[in-house]
């Protein structure tokens, strides 16, 4: 992987396939707790094989170090992935990955509170507008509180996701690649039992379509692109990472008009461009003399 393609087109495959999720996810008609399991079990399976072919194992030492804190975001990475995927259910998965998007809104203001990072002007002013574009986006102007339900799933992911982020970076002394399949392991190891008492899976049908797509999130949507993804992380500039990462909602609105035909309204359009805007601003440096 790392001799076929560069860094850069190794993060910017990741985005894009990110950015299919949604439309996948509308054509698998089980619960979103099965598909997050399924997710966090494939994916995990798929990066172990993946350590035993390079002859890597998991820094034991790193992750006891870190357990406590890899078992409270193995949890919320499961419940983040249900959430997400009940909000493409409930709207439009244009609608659910602005919501998601949030996210760094979510972790700008509240690193003040728990970093003690100070919010510069220009930071405070894109968060504002993203807002600002969240709520053209859900449309609630116009319709009132018509798909609130989504929109509320997709805002509670985003919050989980921001939590992730910031717990992420308290960890240390543990590589990506491990911190990542110990989520996925905690997450499959919580949600197998949740599934198994609250759902009826003798009354779930395999077909090979659905368990083609199955695997397809599995494998492809959750391990492959994270292996790119990590893969290219650490060498591609924090900045053009950033910028890269909006690929994914745009991708996935496009893919919400023109493949499933979602209506998207003009207010509703404008917001989406204010909220990518306004993150891509809050992204860029200003060139220092």
């Amino acid at each position: 992987m790392k001799t076929l393609l560069s860094p850069r087109a190794q993060l910017i495959l990741s985005m894009l396939i990110f950015g299919t999720i949604g439309v996948v996810r509308r054509f698998i008609p089980f619960p979103s707790s099965v598909v997050a399991l399924v997710r966090a079990a494939v994916g995990l399976v798929f990066l172990l094989l993946l350590r035993r072919v390079r002859r890597q194992r998991v820094d034991r030492a790193a992750v006891r170090r870190n357990l406590v804190k890899l078992l409270i975001l193995g949890v919320m990475l499961g419940a983040n992935w249900i959430f997400l995927f009940e909000a493409y259910n409930h709207t439009s998965v244009a609608a659910a990955t602005m919501c998601y998007y949030m996210a760094p809104v979510f972790v700008i203001l509240l690193s003040p509170v728990i970093f003690g990072e100070k919010i510069t002007l220009r930071k405070g002013i894109c968060s504002a507008v993203a807002l600002f574009g969240m709520v053209l986006v859900s449309d609630v102007l116009s319709s009132g509180l018509h798909g609130a339900k989504g929109l509320l799933l997709g805002l509670i992911a985003a919050s989980l996701y921001a939590a992730i982020v910031i717990v992420n970076r308290t960890l240390s002394g543990i590589s990506a690649e491990d911190r990542t399949i110990m989520q996925f392991a905690v997450a499959a190891a919580v949600m197998l039992p949740y599934v198994l008492l609250t759902e009826d899976l003798s009354a779930l049908t395999f077909t090979p379509t659905v368990t083609a797509l199955l695997l397809l999130v599995g494998v492809v949507h959750t391990g492959f692109a994270y292996v790119l993804y990590f893969g290219s992380i650490p060498r591609v500039p924090a900045q053009t990472a950033a910028l890269l990462s909006y690929l994914d909602p745009v991708v996935a609105v496009i893919l919400s008009v023109t493949v499933l035909h979602e209506p998207m309204s003009l207010p509703a359009a404008v917001g989406a461009v204010l909220v990518l805007g306004a993150m891509v601003c809050s992204e860029l440096e200003p060139k220092k003399r």
